[in-house]
This record gives structure tokens, sequence and C-alpha cells, in this order.
């Protein structure tokens, strides 16, 4: 099974067998403890639910700390549900990164970092305006639109809140798998600032070569 959930841990860099000296992100990911077994017949689709992280039972409540006994894991701090790639997954299981390899292709889902209330420049790379003394425009927006509509338009790239979404990365490259400290190193963009949470699954756009 070629999902799994880790910490994003920070950046290094290695060199590959052909000699080469590249830049990776190293994630802390797993082991993974397979919390719930969802099936066809009883809930409608295939899935199954990994644990990551563990944490004190008195963070938890009555129902979570139930629904981990019938696993028989121990308190964890996240969920998350897979779809994909879930034949022969038992619950109650662990999930390692010795599942993957090097060469392998994942797409990543974290939340980016957040960067407040931010100018129209630093949000969506507007160039802005000339930088002598009499320009009195340098990092205004300027002309962005429709001024008589009363209203701001959907679509309109205007100066706001930045950061703190959702994002996947795709067809990230598995440059090695550690199994025995339980890291994984990815050559690609990783959503997310260090420590933070991050969802590791099957590329679903894999590029041929």
């Amino acid at each position: 099974m070629k999902n799994i959930i880790g910490r994003k841990v920070g950046m290094t860099s290695v060199f590959l067998d052909d000699g080469r000296f590249v830049p990776v992100t190293v994630v802390e990911a797993g082991p993974c403890v397979v919390t719930q077994r969802k099936t066809k017949d009883r809930d409608g689709y295939e899935a199954v639910q990994l644990a990551f992280g563990d944490t004190s039972a008195k963070r938890l409540t009555k129902p979570e700390l139930g629904h981990f006994k019938k696993s028989g894991s121990a308190p964890k701090k996240h969920l998350r549900e897979f779809r994909a790639g879930v034949d022969g997954v038992e619950l109650g299981s662990s999930v390692t990164v010795a599942d993957f390899a090097a060469g392998d292709r994942v797409d990543v889902v974290g939340v980016s970092k957040g960067h407040g209330f931010s100018g129209g420049i630093k949000r969506h790379n507007f160039s802005g305006g000339g930088a002598s003394h009499g320009s009195m425009i340098h990092r205004q927006p300027a002309s962005n639109g429709d001024t008589n509509a009363g209203r701001t338009v959907k679509g309109s790239r205007r100066p706001g809140h930045y950061g703190v979404d959702r994002v996947t990365h795709q067809n990230l490259e598995v440059v090695r798998a550690d199994a025995e400290r339980n890291l994984l190193l990815l050559r690609g963009p990783v959503p997310g600032a260090k420590n933070g949470l991050v969802v590791i699954q099957q590329s679903v756009k894999v590029k041929e070569k």
C-alpha cells in the first residue's frame, strides 16, 4: 500500500547513483496503523483509515478511544482515509515506508504556509509600478478590472488572505525510502512548513518516461 501519513522534517541534499547532487525534502512517514476497514457491502465503497502520531488518551473523547480499541491501536493524533490501493490491507496492520521504493511517483497533500494579509505583488506576483520618486505607485495594484460594478467581481486578483490552503503537488519522485528510520526523501515541492502534517499517496498522473 503506497499511502501513508507523515510529518515534514526539512530539506537536505543527497547524491544519486549516477553522481547527481539533488535537493530533497525529508518526511518522517509512519508507521501508521489501520484503524478502520470500509467495505462496499457495508459502507458503499472500499477504503482504509490510517492513524498517525502518538497522543495522550486524556486528549481524546470516549468514542474516539473506543474507535482505537477496536483496532487494538494506541491513541493517535491524526486520522486520514484512503481509497486507492487498499487491497489486502487488514484492520490493525501497520503501514510503513517499506512499501515505497526509489523512483516511485507520489502525490503529496499539505496545508500551505500562512502569509497573513498580503498585497498583489506577494500574493499574485504583480510586477508593480515604477521605482523612481515620481512614480507614486510602487507596490499598489493599480487598475484591476471594472470599477462601476458596485461589487468585487469574482476572480479579481486583489490583496487579501494568502496561504493556509490545502495544496496537492503531483508526481513527486521518491529518491530514497529509509525503513529503519521511517524517512522518505522526496524530490519536489512539499507543501507546508516544518513539522506540518502531509499525506502521501500513489500518484494518479504518472508521467511516461
